[in-house]
C-alpha cells in the first residue's frame, strides 16, 4: 500500500489542514517519450489526491532540461541524462534524476508491402542514418531480408528536429556500435544529422514516417503501435534479432541494477543478454534537491513516490517497462534527500 512520505525538512507540523483547500497546479515540461504514461499517471493521481493538478508540456527533453535549469517549471523530464556542464549551470542548485520507467526506441518505416519484422544489423542501421545506404533494395538489406519485397525506392531517414532524449538514446546506441557514427555524429539530444527530414517530438517523427513512403525513423514503441507503424527487429549484442517488447525491454535493464550509479545517470543501450532489445533507456523526472515551495515540494515528492510504486502497474499497458523492483528502494532513499 502506498504511504505518503513526508521527508522534506520542516514539513512536519508546519502544514495545516487547510493547505490543500484549493487545487494546486504543478507545472512540468520535457520529454515526449514518456508522455503517454505521464498523462495516465496525472489522471489517476488526481483521483487519489484531488488537491493536486499537473500541467505537463511535452516539448522534448532538451526543452525540459532548459526549463528546469531556468526554474520556469516545478519539474523537468528527460530521456537523456543532463550533462555535468548542464547541471552546473542550473539556477536552483543540485538537480536529482529520478528514474520513472523504461522504454524501447524502435526503428519504424514506411515501405509498401513490408510489415513488421524487417531485420537490421547495427552496422546497417548506422549506415542508413549516415546516408551510406540510400535504397531499400541495397544488397546489404536484401541479404538480411531475403523473404521481403524491398523495392528500389530511396530511403528517407526521419529524425527529431527538437532537443530530444529519444535522440540521445538512439545516438548513444549508434555510437556504441559504429565508430563511424561516433566520430562523425556522436551522442546528444540535438545533433547535426548527415541526411533526412526532421520532425518535432515522437509524434512528429511518427507522423512523417506514416505519411511519407520510403521513410525510416526512430520513435518510442508506444508511438509506433499507436500509429500502426511497422518496426524492425534489431540484432543485439549476443547476435540475435530481437523484436521490441516489454520482456525484451526489461531484459535490457536486468543487469543495470548491480552497477547503478548513485545519481541514476546510466546508459543501458546495447546491453548484454541473449533476449535484450538493444535500444532501451530510462526516462527521468528532473527535480531540485532544494525545493523553494514547501507545499509544492511535498506534493511532488509524494506523487513521485506513488509513481515508482503503485503507479508502475500502469506501465505495461502503455508498453513501458516497469522499474526493476530492486531499484525502487534506491529511488525512495534519493527522494528522502529532497529538502525545502
Amino acid at each position: 500500500m502506498f504511504k505518503k512520505i513526508i521527508t522534506l525538512a520542516a514539513a512536519t507540523g508546519l502544514l495545516a489542514s487547510t493547505v490543500f483547500a484549493d487545487s494546486m497546479l504543478i507545472n512540468g515540461a520535457g520529454a515526449t517519450f514518456p508522455y503517454p504514461i505521464y498523462s495516465k499517471w496525472f489522471d489517476v493521481y488526481q483521483s487519489i489526491d484531488p488537491s493536486v493538478r499537473f500541467n505537463y508540456q511535452s516539448i522534448g527533453s532538451g526543452g525540459g532540461v532548459k526549463q528546469i535549469s531556468a526554474q520556469t517549471v516545478d519539474f523537468g523530464a528527460s530521456d537523456g541524462p543532463m550533462t555535468s556542464d548542464e547541471m552546473k549551470t542550473a539556477e536552483g542548485g543540485q538537480i536529482f534524476h529520478i528514474p520513472m520507467v523504461l522504454g524501447s526506441v524502435v526503428v519504424s518505416y514506411n515501405i509498401e508491402g513490408v510489415g513488421k519484422g524487417l531485420k537490421l544489423t547495427p552496422d546497417v542501421l548506422a549506415d542508413i542514418f549516415l546516408g551510406k545506404i540510400t535504397k531499400w533494395n541495397d544488397p546489404r538489406l536484401t541479404k538480411l531480408n531475403p523473404d521481403m519485397n524491398l523495392s528500389a525506392i530511396p530511403i528517407v531517414p526521419v529524425h527529431r528536429s527538437d532537443g530530444s532524449g529519444t535522440t540521445n538514446i538512439f545516438s548513444d546506441y549508434l555510437s556504441k556500435v559504429s565508430l563511424d557514427w561516433k566520430t562523425k555524429v556522436g551522442v546528444g539530444k540535438s545533433l547535426g544529422w548527415p541526411v533526412g527530414l526532421g520532425g518535432k517530438g515522437n509524434e512528429g517523427v511518427a507522423g512523417l514516417t506514416k505519411q511519407t513512403p520510403g521513410t525510416v525513423g526512430y520513435v518510442e514503441l508506444a508511438y509506433a503501435e499507436k500509429n500502426g507503424l511497422p518496426y524492425a527487429f534489431i540484432q543485439n549484442k549476443a547476435g540475435n534479432f530481437i523484436q521490441p517488447s516489454l520482456e525484451a525491454t526489461s531484459a535490457a535493464a536486468a543487469g543495470a541494477v548491480k552497477d547503478m550509479p548513485g545519481d541514476f545517470r546510466v546508459s543501458i543501450t546495447n546491453a548484454d543478454g541473449a533476449d535484450a532489445y538493444p535500444i532501451v533507456g530510462f526516462t527521468w523526472i528532473l527535480i531540485y534537491k532544494h525545493q523553494k515551495n514547501l507545499v509544492k515540494g511535498k506534493a511532488l515528492v509524494n506523487f513521485l513516490n506513488w509513481a515508482i510504486t503503485d503507479g508502475q502497474k500502469y506501465a505495461t499497458e502503455l508498453l513501458y517497462g516497469p522499474l526493476p523492483k530492486e531499484m525502487v528502494p534506491m529511488i525512495q532513499k534519493k527522494l528522502e534527500q529532497i529538502k525545502v
